[in-house]
């Protein structure tokens, strides 16, 4: 396993998710996957432009900046693929996962392989310039990964989507704004919201989610740590009251891991300056643990 430091926030409308790489390493996320008898490499920390903080041009914010830090992202996460290791992109804020999920895909095309991208968010983040908003990136990967974003942020993956609507699954979704509902109508995208876990709990939607998931599957997990609820993960820059619980997390994570079939990993918009004694970044290497097999009991 390779772990891969972005830290940045050009994609955000907070400052601090460029601390997040480093929070997770004070979490101790290496040596906790090292106690689960993976073998961990951190690759450090890869480099790219400062935040600018300028104002949105043509309806985007920092769009070359963002631009360089997915590229070494990109690179980063083809080479560990490439070496046969399983990236785990630390981020920085959520507009890293078009290199990142650029990068997988591209992987799954050559070596002929289904990609299922879950994506655990409070947001969908399928805005485009044209209805963002913010015009803040961290709010456009999806759209990009889709083919519908800015031209010099799609067809990385060697085709112009680099996922197409049945490959993505939203889980604990509470805030998406007006015209992005139409677009996620639009597009057909498959979302498990808060009410839809809220009736039919977590164990039921995961079974919806990974019911099709077979041995050809790459699944890459995109995990945007506002998807929990800000009183248990409070260091996030978008916090949305009403997340999944630490229990229902908790089994979405072993679910995942149970299929055997999880090949990479985001996680993204740990926010430190927001945070209350690395609270947040310690919860996340909890379910990334998870996710790499911890359980209770052997199973």
């Amino acid at each position: 396993m390779s772990l891969i430091g972005a830290p940045t926030d050009v994609g955000a409308s907070v400052r601090g998710a460029g601390m997040g790489p480093d929070a997770l390493r004070v979490a101790g996320i290496a040596e906790c996957l090292r106690a689960h008898k993976l073998q961990v490499i951190d690759r450090g920390n890869l480099s790219g432009p400062p935040n600018p903080w300028h104002p949105a041009e043509s309806g985007i914010r920092h769009l070359h900046e963002v631009i360089a830090w997915n590229r070494v992202v990109f690179d980063a996460v083809q080479t560990s693929l490439a070496m046969n290791q399983v990236p785990l992109l630390m981020g920085g804020d959520h507009c890293l996962a078009i290199g990142s999920i650029s990068a997988v895909a591209r992987q799954c095309r050559e070596e002929r392989r289904n990609l299922r991208v879950i994506w655990l968010d409070a947001h969908t983040d399928v805005n485009t310039a044209a209805i963002s908003p913010s015009g803040n990136l961290h709010g456009m990967p999806v759209a990009c990964l889709l083919g519908h974003g800015p031209s010099e942020l799609v067809g990385w993956s060697g085709e112009r989507a680099a996922l197409h609507a049945g490959s993505i699954d939203f889980i604990g979704i509470r805030s998406v704004d007006a015209d992005e509902k139409q677009a996620i109508r639009q597009l057909g995208l498959q979302v498990f919201d808060m009410r839809h876990i809220d009736e039919h709990g977590m164990r039921n939607t995961m079974t919806e989610v990974l019911q099709d998931v077979g041995d050809d599957t790459h699944i890459h997990v995109s995990f945007d740590l506002d998807c929990l609820d800000p009183a248990d993960a409070p260091g996030v820059g978008t916090g949305v009251r009403g997340g999944p619980t630490y229990r229902e997390m908790q089994l979405c994570m072993e679910m995942i891991a149970d299929t055997g079939r999880l090949r990479s990993l985001d996680v993204v918009e740990i926010n430190p300056a927001l945070d209350v004694r690395n609270r947040t970044a310690e919860l996340a290497v909890d379910f990334i643990q998870s996710l790499f097999g911890a359980s209770t009991l052997a199973r």
